[in-house]
C-alpha cells in the first residue's frame, strides 16, 4: 500500500505531538460557563423551502460575543412523541448543505440541525474583534491575542450551544442526540460531543483541526492549513515564536478534547490524505476512551466516501 505517512501499525498507536497547555481543561470549563451565560434571543423563521413530511426553519440564535448565528432546523410534521436529533456541521470555509440533503433523517422521524459557521460561506455573523492580521483564515484568527479569543473557541462553542438549544426544543429527546460532519464537519462533530457529551452517536470523517505541529512538520500546511505557514512566514518568520504559537493552538487542537466524548463514535479516516494527514486523523481517535470503531479507506485521500453515509444512516437511526 502506497504512505504518504506512518505505516498503519504506528498510527494504531499514534498519540500526537501538538503540545496541549497546562490549563485545557479549565480553560474549556470556563469557556463552557460563558457560554452557559448567554441569552440566546433564539428565532424560529418558516423557510421558503418546503417538504410534504417536514417542517423547515431557519434558526437564529446569539453566540458568545454576540454574533448572530444561523442553522437549518428540519423536524417531522405532525410529530408527537419526543424524537431524537442529529447535529450536521460543514467543511471549512463553506455552508450547510441543502435543506434537502438532510430530509432522509426527517423522513425517520428525527430532527436536524445543519449549522452555518461564523464568517463562512452561510448566514452566520462574525462580528470579530480580535487583534493583528484576519488575513486568510480561521485557525490564525485570534493568535495576537489570548487564547479565549481564538475564531475557533468560538465555533466549538457554537455547536455546543446549537446541541444545547436543540435538546431544549419540546419535540426532542435531550437523550437521544447524535452528529455528523466531515473535515471541519468532522472536527466540529467531535468538538460539540466533548463539550456535550449527552451526545450518544457521532459519526465524524477525515477530521480537520488536529494535530497542527504534526501537520507542518509533514510540510502539509498548504490547502486547508496554508495559513499556518502564511502566519509563521509574515509574523514570525524565524520561529522564535513557534512553540508558543503551537501551544496556543492546542486550545482549539481537538485530540486534547477527545477524551471529554462520551458517547458512541463511528469515524472514518482516510489513509491518502494530504489535507489532513493519517496521522492526524489517528491522534483524534486513539484519545477517544468510549466505544468507538474505525473505518478506514486505504486508497482514499480527502473526498467523498463510498458507502460511509450509508454506514452513518444506518449507524444514528439506532439512536
Amino acid at each position: 500500500m502506497p504512505l504518504i505517512d506512518k505505516p498503519l501499525p504506528e498510527l494504531r498507536k499514534y498519540q500526537g505531538i501538538n503540545p496541549k497547555p497546562a490549563d485545557f481543561d479549565n480553560f474549556w470549563d470556563k469557556a463552557l460557563a460563558e457560554m452557559r451565560q448567554v441569552d440566546s434571543q433564539v428565532e424560529l423563521r418558516p423557510s421558503t423551502f418546503t417538504a410534504p413530511f417536514a417542517e423547515c426553519f431557519d434558526l437564529f440564535f446569539t453566540g458568545v460575543g454576540g454574533s448572530r448565528i444561523h442553522a437549518k432546523y428540519l423536524r417531522p410534521k405532525n410529530s408527537i412523541a419526543p424524537h431524537p436529533a442529529v447535529l450536521r456541521f460543514h467543511g471549512y470555509a463553506g455552508a450547510s448543505e441543502d435543506w434537502s440533503d438532510y430530509l432522509s433523517y426527517v423522513g425517520l422521524g428525527f430532527s436536524v440541525a445543519a449549522l452555518d459557521c461564523r464568517g463562512q460561506g452561510g448566514l452566520s455573523d462574525d462580528l470579530g474583534g480580535t487583534h493583528g492580521s484576519t488575513f486568510k483564515g480561521q485557525i490564525v484568527r485570534g493568535l495576537d491575542d489570548g487564547p479565549e479569543r481564538l475564531m475557533f473557541r468560538q465555533i466549538f462553542l457554537d455547536t455546543a450551544q446549537l446541541a444545547k438549544i436543540v435538546a431544549g426544543f419540546p419535540e426532542v429527546d435531550p437523550n437521544r442526540l447524535g452528529a455528523a460532519g466531515g473535515s471541519q464537519g468532522g472536527a466540529l462533530c467531535l468538538a460539540c460531543a466533548a463539550l456535550v457529551p449527552e451526545i450518544k452517536r457521532l459519526a465524524p470523517i477525515h477530521p480537520f483541526l488536529s494535530d497542527y505541529q504534526r501537520v507542518w512538520e509533514m510540510d502539509l500546511t498548504v490547502n486547508a492549513y496554508e495559513e499556518l505557514r502564511t502566519y509563521f512566514r509574515r509574523y514570525d518568520p524565524l520561529h522564535e515564536r513557534e512553540k508558543e504559537i503551537f501551544t496556543k493552538l492546542g486550545y482549539i487542537d481537538i485530540q486534547h478534547l477527545a477524551p471529554r466524548i462520551k458517547g458512541q463514535v463511528l469515524m472514518a479516516i482516510t489513509l491518502m490524505d494530504a489535507i489532513c494527514p493519517p496521522s492526524t486523523q489517528f491522534a483524534v481517535f486513539n484519545k477517544i476512551k468510549s466505544a468507538k470503531e474505525a473505518v478506514i479507506y486505504p486508497d482514499y485521500a480527502h473526498e467523498r466516501l463510498p458507502g460511509f453515509q450509508d454506514k452513518t444512516f444506518e449507524f444514528l437511526s439506532h439512536l
